[in-house]
């Protein structure tokens, strides 16, 4: 936020929200009640549920528009990637949004919404509701997911340090740091003006530190090691 008098207008999406119940509609809707508090203007968006579809308004104005897409799986639309911009880009526009907020990693919209919405140069926000771990299909695959997301937004938020630790990355070798003992002399050789900078511990460390011996790429490669958590 450029100042403290600075007004935005957020758009909140999740295929996760009222009358649907659970911990992540919950905080979408206080969150959205003390930013308008705050006399910002908070606009949700979300999929239709049964036969409430449309734009409805609830608590203090809340404006919420249950876009008329149908959930297929456990309250998740189809994931259709460029079938939702149409409405989506209709929605920024005419809301005249400056930030989009995304929440829970399991929301196909929320993803989608947060792809267009960088392609469009709006700020965003993403907020992991969830915990999972990295060896079932389902997990891997939503690493990947996530990988994705996270690469382009402006800002991350985790709502409890299990959930940060769960995001952060760690010099392990489900993190790919195996990957970058090949990766970095490539990319120093092909980019000389490119400077790498690794945070975190771990049992790959060692690995990448003798990389960086053998191309003689200490000036270009910074091994910071452990990182407070409020450092990260």
């Amino acid at each position: 936020m450029d100042g403290q008098s600075r007004k935005h207008r957020i758009l909140m999406v999740s295929d996760f929200f009222f009358p649907n119940f659970g911990g992540v509609e919950s905080h979408i809707y206080y969150l959205s009640q003390c930013l308008l508090k705050l006399r910002h203007k908070v606009v949700v968006m979300t999929h239709a549920y049964g036969k409430r579809s449309g734009v409805r308004y609830v608590t203090d104005g809340l404006k919420v528009y249950y876009v008329p897409w149908r959930p297929f799986l456990m309250q998740n639309t189809l994931p259709t990637l460029f079938m939702t911009f149409p409405i989506i880009r209709t929605i920024l526009i005419r809301e005249k949004i400056s930030v989009v907020h995304g929440h829970q990693a399991f929301s196909t919209m929320c993803h989608e919404a947060l792809m267009h919405a960088r392609t469009m140069g709006y700020k965003v926000v993403f907020t992991d509701h969830s915990l999972y771990g990295f060896a079932d299909v389902g997990s891997i695959h939503m690493n990947k997911v996530l990988q994705f997301t996270l690469a382009d937004i402006d800002q991350a938020i985790c709502v409890s340090h299990t959930s940060k630790e769960n995001t952060v990355l760690r010099l392990v070798y489900r993190k790919g740091a195996d990957l970058l003992v090949e990766v970095i002399p490539e990319v120093c050789h092909l980019f000389p003006k490119v400077r790498f900078i690794v945070g975190g511990d771990g049992p790959k460390r060692v690995r990448l530190e003798e990389m960086r011996e053998k191309f003689s790429l200490q000036n270009r490669v910074e091994m910071l090691g452990a990182v407070p958590r409020a450092q990260v």
